[in-house]
């Protein structure tokens, strides 16, 4: 582990880790305090990382299988498409080439959200480097939910202690409905159930498990109650010193725990090019 240095941002999340080179493969002991790391931090900051495709994958390989993009996870989950097929990197982009966008998501924002919770098995994590970055605009921020979780007032923890939510995949990260799903009563909409609060499998610890707001429901309720618990929480989350914002600049890789740190995405000039790929770590069904 020569010169590797894990450097705590001062802020409710977060470390930078210095001194390794991620296109080479680690030592165990290497990959051990990487993944402490991680358990502790949420979201680990590589800078100047000026890796492969192949070599992105290598890299996380080394912590876990590899999980597909959201979007073949959703076409999975449907049964649209084969999932033998091995997972590719996820293209995070507003270039459009031959009239064609190269990937997702464009230059607007994304609100707050954990990827791919409308599916049963989320993944555990996201690997995302960027390739080319706009001057300004486009910053990344994540959220501590174990802190959510902590901090919720008593009234408000004991509401929701025992209580899971309906994770409905009719909404993108961008907050656009998807045109194949037309039920607008969340209690009704199609979804998998996972608990409101989810104890993380390595860290033992428990965390506030949201998903997205838009469509979301809490079983068992009437529609009004789910709707006024859900605002109460994300009330909370939003209006809380739970987060951590980053700037990109080419060659950074940012690593966060799907399970317990929700991310945002600001929008940027449409005019000026934003590329990212991304890998993701198979997860666990939520408990």
């Amino acid at each position: 582990m020569t010169g590797l240095e894990v450097c705590p941002f001062d802020a409710p999340l977060g470390a930078e880790i210095r001194g390794l080179d991620l296109t080479t493969p680690l030592d165990p002991d290497t990959i051990e305090a990487v993944r402490a790391a991680w358990h502790e931090h949420l979201v680990l900051l590589f800078r100047d990382q000026n890796l492969t495709d192949e070599q992105h994958f290598a890299f996380t390989r080394q912590f876990g299988p590899l999980d597909y993009p959201p979007h073949k996870l959703l076409e999975i989950a449907r049964g649209e498409i084969d999932a033998d097929a091995p997972p590719e990197i996820n293209i995070v982009s507003n270039v459009i080439e031959n009239g064609e966008p190269i990937g997702v998501l464009g230059h607007g924002e994304a609100v707050w959200h954990s990827d791919s919770t409308f599916i049963d098995i989320p993944p555990a994590a996201s690997l995302l480097r960027s390739l080319e970055v706009p001057e300004s605009g486009g910053d990344t921020y994540f959220m501590n939910m174990y802190t959510a979780l902590e901090t919720l007032p008593d009234d408000l923890r004991a509401a929701i202690k025992g209580k899971s939510s309906k994770h409905d995949p009719a909404y993108t990260s961008g907050g656009e409905r998807r045109a194949e799903y037309t039920e607008t009563d969340p209690s009704k909409s199609s979804g998998p159930i996972h608990p409101l609060e989810r104890t993380h499998p390595g860290a033992g610890r428990k965390a506030l498990f949201l998903g997205r707001r838009m469509s979301s429901y809490i079983v068992g309720l009437p529609l009004d109650e789910s709707e006024a618990l859900l605002d109460r929480l994300w009330d909370h989350v939003t209006g809380g010193d739970f987060v951590w914002a980053h700037q990109w600049r080419v060659g950074d890789l940012v690593w966060w725990d799907n399970r317990c740190a929700m991310h945002r995405r600001d929008a940027f000039d449409p005019n000026v090019r934003r590329i990212m790929h991304r890998t993701q770590l198979a997860g666990e069904r939520p408990v």
